[in-house]
């Protein structure tokens, strides 16, 4: 059938009137923010939510990761023994069998046999500890019969990090630990207090869970309360750091483990590398210049 002029134009004004009132937007832009509005929900409904809140960098700690405010932190150290208020003794640790032995003894947390930093914290008194003594404990881990947990793959940095079924992505990250106006840096050695399964707090919007430490949802080493000046019971704040946000402090000196003195080997072995590489050149006055290769 063919249409006349003005039944085409009729037919069109209709077809558009109909369009209109089927639909609640006025225009395109209208659209588009509802579009972008539901884009939004879902991207809200997957796990894990971050949420960044507006004081993610105050006290001039940098990185994308939230704060968890006001968190009750109690101190643990390498070397000790079970008890009613630690019911797994730290001989060992959740990724360390022989915790004690590779940090190099006892880290006992009196504070009359440790021997202060210059600029802040402490080690033991009887020998350099052969990890990093800032080190802390939080309720998670990753891990579990020698495999990743199914929700791991949710953990921020895991795909960046991923090396192996089994092997932990958590070990040794280092977390920003806040008390009044200082700031302390340690890496994450040990998982607790008293759980190992809490991951909607560490990575979500959780509350650390009742627990005999008064609802405690960081351990931290005794290197790290002498740092910040806290009793062995106190309230803190914390944070996940990227390496590359972490400034140089006493945090930065010891331990096999300890990013800063993994980095500072790597770059000793390229300096040495490449000077093997590079022909050195002597100048003679008979002779002129010559080449000494290495």
């Amino acid at each position: 059938m063919k249409l006349t002029p003005i039944a085409l134009i009729t037919l069109c004004l209709t077809w558009a009137g109909i369009a209109v009132a089927q639909s609640p937007y006025q225009s395109s832009a209208d659209f588009s923010k509802y579009a972008m509005k539901l884009r939004e929900q879902s991207l809200m409904q997957l796990e894990p939510q971050v949420i960044i809140p507006t004081e993610s960098n105050r006290a001039g700690v940098g990185g994308l990761y939230p704060w968890k405010l006001n968190i009750v932190a109690t101190i643990f150290w390498v070397g000790e023994s079970a008890s009613a208020n630690n019911p797994v003794h730290n001989f060992s640790s959740s990724w360390d069998k022989e915790w004690w032995r590779s940090y190099g003894g006892f880290d006992n947390p009196d504070r009359s046999v440790r021997r202060g930093l210059p600029d802040g914290g402490s080690v033991p008194g009887n020998f350099n500890p052969q990890q990093n003594p800032f080190y802390f404990a939080l309720p998670y881990n990753d891990v579990t019969s020698g495999h990743h947990k199914p929700e791991a793959r949710f953990i921020p940095w895991f795909k960046q990090t991923y090396e192996e079924d089994g092997k932990s992505v958590c070990r040794d990250r280092w977390i920003a630990i806040k008390k009044g106006n200082r700031v302390c840096y340690g890496q994450w050695s040990d998982c607790g207090p008293f759980r190992t399964d809490h991951f909607n707090y560490v990575f979500g919007n959780e509350r650390p869970a009742p627990n005999l430490n008064q609802g405690a949802g960081l351990d931290v080493s005794p290197a790290v309360r002498d740092y910040l000046g806290l009793a062995n019971t106190d309230v803190v704040d914390w944070k996940f750091v990227e390496f590359r946000d972490v400034p140089i402090g006493p945090w930065s000196r010891f331990g096999e483990n300890n990013t800063f003195v993994i980095e500072s080997r790597r770059t000793q072995t390229r300096v040495v590398q490449a000077e093997k590489r590079t022909p050195a050149v002597r100048e003679t006055p008979q002779d002129g210049p010559v080449v000494i290769t290495h």
